[in-house]
């Protein structure tokens, strides 16, 4: 029967079989819906946590500076404030009165601020001539230089401006475009990375479960085991790929629902971020591809670690040192944004399983295209070693059918 069936399917067909059993099968299940809310329930708990504890900080932490000084300074000191608000914005600090050091007793600064009374960041006592500044270390070291000038200026005879500042904007610079650029590949590198993680494990449970019921052996006994492997990667990866239009349709309407609160706690807009070298649509094309790269590159070393155990708890001890792997590649990949064209960066794009994020940063970072071409071709060579390297290793471990086998049919055909 097996003879007969790799004579009417061939490799493809064989994997297109496997592939589209395992989708359907994968998909139409109640651990894949309970697989896809997981991730859904901590985005919108840290959403809500968030949005609460940014309102909360808000109420709670002030960047006021308390004011101790004689009437006359504390008008001063405000109204200078005030004068050089419009040019240095955020850079002063919001001044107020301090009511308790206004009735007439001697104030104690420094005991106000340890009684932790009121809600000032720092106070300022003395003179416009000799101002004091009492607070923690970290807020006197911001505003130290901040209440100097506005004294210094609060003491002038005549009201002193800055002179106005001519500008000449211009589009884009090269150092400016690689240093907004980088933040670009950095957040591409960590979702590429969280999504490979997150899926790739799919791969190892689904052929782990066909080994403890012998299905597995069944299907490498009609058809060839490379067939199964790459049809198993495959329809992993459309399922993986299902799941991510699912994250992204929640994600776009968690967004469309409350972008702005959402903006205003993280302080991150996607719509700020700096466009990749390569441009928007072929930057989304490539980090598809990238993904589907990688998530090959790891599903099929998975595979060959389920080929290899015989239990889910050696599959974890197993699978340990190659997701520790897939860390420090990742880490090298990162380290490499800011050294383009290094040794240490070919180096990364060499390693296959590091490739897809270094590629990936080199997409947000260079225009050229011909460096794609050829590490996505390494990349599927790659994969392909892998798949074949893990088929062979489990037709010898499960399957029994190594050189050893071949030598007994030999012996066989000759005694016969």
């Amino acid at each position: 029967m097996s003879e007969h069936t790799r004579s009417r399917l061939s490799a493809l067909e064989a994997a297109w079989v496997i592939a589209r059993r395992d989708f359907v099968a994968v998909l139409f299940s109640r651990a894949f819906l309970f697989f896809l809310l997981g991730p859904l329930f901590p985005v919108i708990v840290g959403g809500l946590a968030g949005s609460i504890g940014g309102e909360v900080q808000r109420e709670a932490v002030s960047i006021e500076v308390g004011l101790a000084m004689s009437q006359q300074d504390n008008a001063a000191m405000i109204a200078t404030a005030e004068r050089l608000s419009p040019q240095l914005g955020r850079a002063l600090p919001l001044l107020e009165q301090v009511p308790e050091a206004a009735q007439g007793a001697a104030f104690d600064a420094r005991g106000f601020m340890e009684a932790r009374r009121g809600n000032y960041a720092a106070i300022v006592t003395g003179t416009l001539a000799a101002p004091r500044l009492v607070g923690t270390e970290g807020q006197i070291a911001r505003w130290e230089g901040p209440v100097g000038l506005i004294a210094g200026h609060a003491l002038a005879a005549e009201p002193a401006s800055f002179p106005a500042v001519a500008t000449e904007a211009v589009a884009t610079s090269a150092a400016s475009e690689r240093t907004t650029r980088i933040q670009t590949a950095q957040i591409a590198q960590m979702l590429l990375f969280l999504l490979t993680m997150l899926l790739a494990g799919m791969v190892l449970s689904n052929l782990v479960e066909e080994k403890g019921n012998k299905i597995i052996e069944i299907l490498a006994a009609a058809i060839p085991m490379d067939a199964v492997f790459m049809g198993k990667l495959f329809a992993m990866l459309a399922v993986s790929f299902v799941g991510i239009a699912v994250w992204g349709l929640a994600a776009f309407g968690l967004w469309t629902a409350g972008g702005d609160a959402i903006t205003q706690v993280t302080g991150f807009d996607p719509a700020n971020l700096p466009a990749p070298a390569v441009g928007w649509p072929l930057f989304v094309v490539l980090g598809v591809v990238y993904f589907a790269m990688a998530y090959l590159l790891l599903g099929a070393l998975f595979l060959t670690i389920g080929s290899m155990a015989t239990s889910v708890r050696e599959v974890q001890t197993l699978s340990m040192p190659v997701t520790m792997l897939q860390l420090m590649v990742f880490f090298l990949a990162a380290y490499t944004i800011k050294q383009p064209g290094s040794a240490l960066e070919m180096a990364a794009i060499a390693f296959p399983l590091s490739s897809p994020f270094a590629m990936l940063a080199r997409a947000a970072m260079e225009p050229a295209l011909w460096t794609h071409a050829l590490a996505l071709a390494w990349q599927a060579v790659a994969v392909l070693v892998l798949v074949k390297g893990g088929s062979l290793l489990f037709r010898k471990r499960v399957m029994k059918s190594g050189g050893a086998g071949r030598d007994k049919s030999r012996k066989g055909r000759l005694a016969a």
